[in-house]
């Protein structure tokens, strides 16, 4: 957008929210299905190792769809890319909600993650359009807001809704608020063509860059440790910690405002230096992942440490902002390889953490898988770091 076509602060209010509606939806879509993998075994008489297919069915769909729906949509303008993106997830997640079979239901979840990621890159590219000067990550940050709330009221809400009635309810849900917030981007999002034309050489040019490889490998490493931790908090919390099964909804609950907290926060500290806030928040990943070895023992030291993994979350802005500041152009394809790089890390923790239990480490030991995962991150972060630089150094002799 130009300056002429700027919206006033009380329509970037409004604007804002509207895109946090569509990424709490992406959020309840994906972050529900974790909490109903026991209801949808019944529903079809399957193991839940064959029902989490429906899982990794989702994030498969995240990696295939960001690339391709941001680069064919990149040119478009960003109201018209945002109400395709809302209509597939409307009718993704009404299809799911249908399903007759369990390979119904991985198919239609594959259709669900595809938006997912492209949704996510749209959003922030017009947050970063309508910011104001300075406040650019700020503003990014408050699109992920709306994914951490629905960690915090969605995913609790529709658990109950799910035990209580059935998990279709949950997606059909989802989709009727994909169908709303359509409504809503059409109404109030400003149809005005996009700041910066893309190109696709420019969007490819970026796949060359080093340092942006480095940068995405400190997500899928690094983030790795926040879904080691996060897919198996449940089982800690039964085998080790010991307390009732309503703790694991506290425990998801700390979690969430964690991520809401800490997305807040890095984001402001983003805009002051993206590549310190990420080392710093790095290292104190590895340390709290090694507490929450120990904190397991006592239930309120457990929700402590779970609250400060969940400000990790935050690490999407930073990563986001990073990207953007060393890649002038190309930023369709950033915003899809960003949300490739955390389905990547989606899928590693949890495998990782897996094979450690396999290999007979208790539950609330993922801590120590994740802390080197974090370490990981960290060792990305440096490369990273040393690279960026090294580029100053360069440009600042020419």
């Amino acid at each position: 957008m130009t300056s002429a076509h700027l919206p006033q602060p009380t329509n970037r209010v409004a604007i804002m929210f509207v895109l946090a509606l569509g990424t709490f939806i992406l959020g309840l879509t994906e972050f529900s299905m974790m909490p109903m993998l026991p209801l949808i075994s019944d529903t079809f008489n399957v193991t839940p190792t064959q029902s989490g297919y429906a899982i990794s069915a989702y994030a498969m769909g995240v990696v295939v769809g960001a690339p391709i729906l941001m680069l064919t949509t990149a040119n478009m303008r960003k109201r018209k890319a945002l109400v395709i993106f809302l209509t597939l997830m409307f009718i993704a997640n009404g299809l799911s909600a249908l399903s007759n079979s369990l390979n119904q239901l991985i198919l239609f979840r594959f259709l669900s993650g595809l938006p997912h990621g492209a949704y996510f890159g749209a959003a922030i590219l017009l947050a970063a359009d309508i910011a104001p000067k300075g406040k650019r990550s700020a503003f990014m940050s408050k699109i992920f807001m709306g994914l951490t709330i629905a960690t915090i009221v969605g995913v609790p809400i529709v658990t109950l809704v799910g035990q209580n009635l059935s998990w279709r309810y949950c997606l059909a849900g989802a989709s009727i608020l994909s169908l709303i917030a359509l409504v809503f981007v059409y109404k109030v999002v400003p149809n005005v063509d996009n700041s910066k034309p893309s190109n696709l050489l420019n969007e490819f040019s970026v796949l060359k860059d080093k340092l942006v490889w480095s940068i995405l490998g400190i997500v899928i490493i690094g983030f790795g440790g926040v879904f080691c931790i996060y897919t198996y908090i449940a089982d800690t919390i039964l085998d080790i910690t010991q307390t009732p099964a309503y703790t694991i909804s506290i425990a998801m609950v700390m979690f969430g405002i964690g991520c809401t907290l800490g997305n807040y926060f890095l984001g402001k500290a983003a805009d002051v230096s993206a590549i310190k806030a990420t080392g710093i928040c790095l290292i104190c990943t590895i340390i709290f992942a090694i507490a929450y070895v120990n904190a397991s023992h006592n239930i309120w030291l457990l929700y402590a440490v779970i609250f400060l993994i969940g400000c990790s979350i935050g690490l999407a802005t930073l990563i986001q902002t990073l990207l953007m500041d060393v890649s002038p152009d190309g930023h369709a394809m950033i915003g899809a390889l960003v949300q490739c790089a955390f389905n990547v890390a989606n899928a590693i923790g949890p495998w990782v953490g897996g094979m450690a239990i396999a290999q007979g480490a208790q539950p609330n030991q993922t801590g120590y898988v994740a802390a080197a995962l974090f370490l990981g991150g960290f060792i990305m972060w440096v490369l990273s770091y040393m690279q960026l630089n090294a580029k100053k150094k360069l440009a600042v002799s020419a």
